[in-house]
């Protein structure tokens, strides 16, 4: 017979949250999986109504997503994890476009990907036969949803994680763990009345607060759709070319922001605003070589060029409207 666990107040939940910041995480904190994370079903009402558009990996994977037992049985705690990712927006002149933030660097999937199963690795352990599933993004964990519960960042009205230290600049990690862990107390909320995000989106992707409509989200069009964009909305996507960040840069918490003491993260030589010309003319090779180990790589050439296309035909677009 094996020896009994001891229980959570035993365990040195406070170690483990100062490994993971010595690891290079910004914020570390636990989630009680007890009760469910999704009882007001938002995120089948969110598939039902179409808005995870192509995305079809989404409503394949949504019992597991909305059931951390199902991918980890056993599981006790969700440790969730930031990592902030900001750096300012380096000066562009016209006939560039412009890429979100956090792909102006190395894949952060690749960067975080160590220490975070350094961290895992710590918590299998601390107990004996302790198991744990990590994931950056990728598995099917509703990552915002517990980031809220586990008190690492409030759900802004975009649907995006915000802190008061950071803002929404960060990126999450989770590790499911069958060790139990003192939970935190869960994220309070931090927009209040303010709905800039809603009333700036180009596209008016988000359609209510928390809700966004992926099928006309400027970083689902130019990232994950791999057809044609609807014209209807192209003209909206202006001189982005991968992902956007408007709703993010009108938010008041993201004047808080830090740059990241990540350098990894930090804008590889022309990937924040890349000339749109290049992107046009460039080969295959030449698009893997230059984007080797970055976020824009998921687009593909087709859809760069797509991008770029749509990016420079706005730019005139513009010229011609203010002549």
């Amino acid at each position: 017979m094996s020896a009994p666990q001891p229980p959570a107040t035993q365990i040195p939940t406070e170690s483990v949250r100062r490994f993971a910041l010595e690891l290079g995480f910004d914020a570390c904190g636990f989630a009680s999986p007890s009760a469910p994370i999704d009882p007001g079903g938002h995120l089948n009402s969110w598939l039902a109504a179409g808005f995870h558009a192509d995305m079809k990996w989404l409503a394949q994977t949504a019992s597991t997503r909305t059931d951390v037992h199902r991918k980890l049985p056993g599981v006790r705690t969700v440790v969730v994890l930031a990592r902030n990712y900001y750096s300012e927006r380096p000066d562009a002149p016209s006939g560039h476009g412009r890429v979100a933030r956090y792909a102006w660097g190395r894949d952060y999937h690749r960067v975080l990907r160590r220490p975070l199963i350094r961290l895992a690795r710590h918590l299998d352990a601390l107990e004996e036969g302790a198991k744990s599933y990590s994931s950056i993004d990728t598995g099917p964990i509703m990552e915002r949803a517990w980031a809220q519960r586990a008190g690492v960042a409030a759900i802004g009205k975009n649907s995006l994680g915000l802190r008061r230290d950071l803002g929404s600049w960060f990126f999450l990690a989770t590790i499911l763990t069958t060790v139990e862990l003192r939970p935190d107390k869960p994220a309070e909320d931090l927009c209040g009345t303010c709905t800039l995000c809603l009333e700036t989106c180009p596209t008016q992707a988000i359609i209510q607060p928390g809700v966004v409509d992926a099928r006309r989200c400027i970083s689902y069009q130019t990232i994950e759709n791999r057809g044609e964009i609807p014209p209807e909305l192209s003209g909206g996507h202006g001189d982005w070319v991968f992902g956007c960040d408007v709703c993010q840069e009108v938010c008041p918490w993201n004047r808080f922001a830090k740059e990241t003491t990540m350098q990894a993260f930090r804008p590889r030589p022309d990937q924040a605003n890349p000339v749109l010309s290049d992107l046009l003319e460039m080969s295959e090779d030449e698009f893997h070589k230059r984007f080797a180990g970055s976020p824009l790589r998921r687009a593909k050439l087709h859809g760069m060029r797509r991008n770029a296309q749509i990016a420079q035909a706005n730019s005139k677009n513009r010229g011609s409207s203010a002549k």
